[in-house]
């Protein structure tokens, strides 16, 4: 049983108030807090061990470069990844599948070629590739779901051809809360000899992942979602895969050697890493990594679980409710709407209770096309909500829709 009270000490502003009212905080979708543990990381970081990593004899740099390091192998621990080498350091999922879209469609694609994604991407899994579409050529396939919001997989596997050389899906919907049978459809697309990669963002915080069990091809995330810092993400990647890409950038740190005739790359994960690290923010993920892990991800699942299921429970009884998304394996996430209320109404008037939740179309606008609908409310949970915060969410609910 996770101590909710005391884990909810960690997060100061979890306390804060909000038009007088106490902050409850359903935004975990979008981002999640920071407990204090991370925050002293990053003061400790710039405070004690600040010098730039790698390369540097001198004792900053080298206690940098030790902390920056060792928090890649936290990375690989915390994925299950069979080496750090695997594990790259980037600004966050969405330059993660960028530096795939391009460097595996400049590596292995030519015009004609096809990537299969599905109906519940978000945008950063959708945009990468169109751009890649303007450039080289190549189609996009689209897998189609069902009323409840589960991938059609007997459709996914007409999808393949001859000319498929890649699929990209979203573990868990950012939107529906769905839980992809992301296992099941690497099996498939391996069997037709094609590799798969995963947008974990909205999986990593609140599931275990193993990516060796998953055989996955290459996996992301963002530590933003998982209670670390802005702007630093992970890319894992095969081994196998990571030294047939070309490199997404150039710069210093992912060379080898450099004339003016001819650069050598460097070796794995470098070559993927140009410029200066983040090597504040890798070191800040990694005690929010170690925070998760010490919680257990599996007591971590199954108590947002529960606060899933109470929060749907109490919703359905709401005159109008529309619940978006009815997956039988389903995650933290709520999208909704009451009646003909407009969701940006719905939420200015919960943040006026006190109650931050998302509205619009979450960077899934062709999800929302496929719905019917310009928008929802989404209300997404973490290990440090309570159903009491639940409960008082559905009043709010219940008074902005007798105000309408």
């Amino acid at each position: 049983m996770l101590d909710i009270q005391a884990i909810r000490e960690d997060f100061p502003l979890l306390s804060h108030t909000v038009h007088d009212k106490p902050l409850i905080y359903f935004d975990n979708a979008a981002t999640t807090q920071k407990p204090r543990q991370v925050v002293e990381k990053i003061e400790n970081g710039y405070y004690n061990v600040n010098a730039n990593v790698h390369r540097g004899v001198h004792f900053l740099s080298q206690a940098a470069t030790e902390a920056h390091e060792n928090a890649r192998k936290t990375v690989q621990y915390f994925l299950h990844a069979r080496s750090s080498n695997e594990i790259i350091f980037t600004r966050g999922t969405t330059e993660s599948i960028n530096l795939i879209a391009s460097s595996f469609t400049e590596g292995f694609m030519q015009p004609g070629d096809e990537v299969i994604i599905s109906t519940m991407e978000h945008h950063s899994n959708i945009v990468p590739w169109q751009l890649q579409a303007a450039r080289k050529g190549i189609a996009l396939k689209v897998i189609p779901m069902n009323e409840k919001g589960e991938l059609d997989i007997i459709a996914y596997q007409t999808l393949f051809s001859e000319k498929t050389r890649l699929v990209s899906v979203a573990h868990v919907s950012n939107v529906l809360g769905t839980v992809n049978p992301v296992r099941e459809m690497i099996d498939i697309a391996h069997s037709q000899g094609v590799p798969v990669l995963i947008d974990g963002a909205q999986s990593v915080p609140h599931i275990q992942v193993d990516v060796q069990a998953l055989d996955a091809d290459f996996y992301t995330f963002s530590a933003h979602k998982i209670y670390g810092p802005t702007g630093i993400g992970v890319l894992y990647g095969k081994e196998e895969w990571l030294d047939k890409l070309p490199p997404y950038q150039g710069g210093g740190e992912m060379i080898a050697t450099v004339t003016f005739d001819k650069t050598v790359f460097n070796e794995l994960p470098y070559k993927f890493e140009a410029g200066t690290p983040d090597y504040i923010g890798s070191t800040a993920l990694a005690e929010a990594l170690d925070y998760v892990s010490r919680l257990g991800i599996t007591e971590i699942a199954a108590y947002e679980n529960e606060l899933l299921q109470y929060a749907t429970d109490k919703m359905q009884s709401i005159e109008g409710m529309r619940i978006f998304g009815q997956a039988i394996h389903k995650s933290g996430v709520i999208s909704f709407l009451v009646g003909s209320i407009h969701p940006y109404d719905m939420g200015m008037l919960l943040d006026r209770l006190g109650i931050a939740v998302r509205t619009g179309h979450h960077c899934a606008q062709p999800l929302m096309q496929r719905l019917g609908i310009e928008g929802t409310v989404r209300a997404s949970f973490s290990f440090y909500n309570t159903k009491k915060e639940i409960d008082t969410f559905i009043e709010g609910i219940e008074r902005v829709r007798k105000m309408f």
